[in-house]
């Protein structure tokens, strides 16, 4: 693993130059807020021989899944992603799954790359945060220099093979005009997640403290607030549990891949 120190107050502008930072150790935080206008994607890397019905799991399940880009076996770069991209060093971190169960957190996953893996990179919210900010919209975990709240529902995804499982949400808290003008925003980016899947009372979803997410940081909400759902790329992740692969590696959650594409589909 490689030692340093987080520069967590630095905002890079460029997607190469931040994932230049990534690779050198120089930047290991999370995301969210960085390469404003930028498409950042979770990241799945599963054996070829589990790869097609995790596609199948994909394509079932957009919302929390959009694909943006699959690797061929064995290649660990994604060329239409981002110039120079390496997908097993230029994430601030990753999770290894071994049988389903988290092993360890890494850096780089230079020494565990296999000629058989296959990669998936799936949008991720944080992309339409900037327009949220642009538009004089308050995010508060980017405001506290947090990461977003996640939170495990009650809602099944549709299985495809070994992989299914409950949909991951992530949470924003809005004043009321701000929450109507935020979902109206985040329907521009399908690469994103696009629309939320909930607002509102979170026991309808099975969340049942806020104060204590699954991943993440506990939300910033005040009084009056309404608390608006996104589907989440972490989702994957309880899939990968209950379909227990010999191996899998993801991000870590919030320590997305940040890629050169425009986040925002022209209107």
């Amino acid at each position: 693993m490689r030692n340093a120190t987080d520069p967590a107050h630095h905002v890079f502008a460029e997607p190469a130059a931040l994932r230049r930072a990534v690779r050198a150790g120089d930047f290991l935080g999370q995301t969210s807020g960085q390469c404003p206008g930028y498409l950042q994607g979770n990241l799945v890397i599963l054996t070829a021989a589990d790869s097609e019905a995790f596609l199948r799991f994909c394509l079932r399940n957009p919302k929390p899944c959009p694909v943006i880009g699959v690797g061929e076996p064995g290649d660990p770069t994604l060329p239409a992603l981002g110039a120079g991209l390496d997908l097993r060093s230029d994430l601030p971190g990753y999770r290894v799954f071994r049988d389903g169960a988290p092993a360890e957190r890494l850096t780089d996953i230079g020494a565990l790359w296999r000629d058989d893996f296959v990669a998936f990179v799936l949008g991720c919210s944080f992309s339409f945060e900037h327009a949220l900010i642009r538009a004089g919209i308050p995010v508060r975990h980017i405001e506290a220099g947090g990461n977003v709240p996640m939170f495990v529902t009650v809602l099944e995804t549709e299985a495809a093979g070994p992989f299914g499982g409950p949909l991951v949400v992530t949470l924003r808290a809005f004043r009321p005009a701000d929450a109507i003008r935020a979902i109206t925003l985040s329907e521009r980016y399908p690469a994103a997640h696009g629309a939320p899947v909930h607002i509102g009372d979170p026991a309808q979803i099975g969340i049942t403290d806020l104060g204590r997410p699954d991943f993440g940081d506990p939300p910033v909400v005040e009084p009056g607030d309404m608390l608006v759902f996104w589907a989440c790329g972490v989702t994957p992740q309880l899939a990968i549990r209950r379909a227990a692969p010999a191996i899998a590696v993801t991000h870590d959650p919030g320590h997305m891949l940040v890629t050169d594409l425009i986040a925002e589909r022209p209107t």
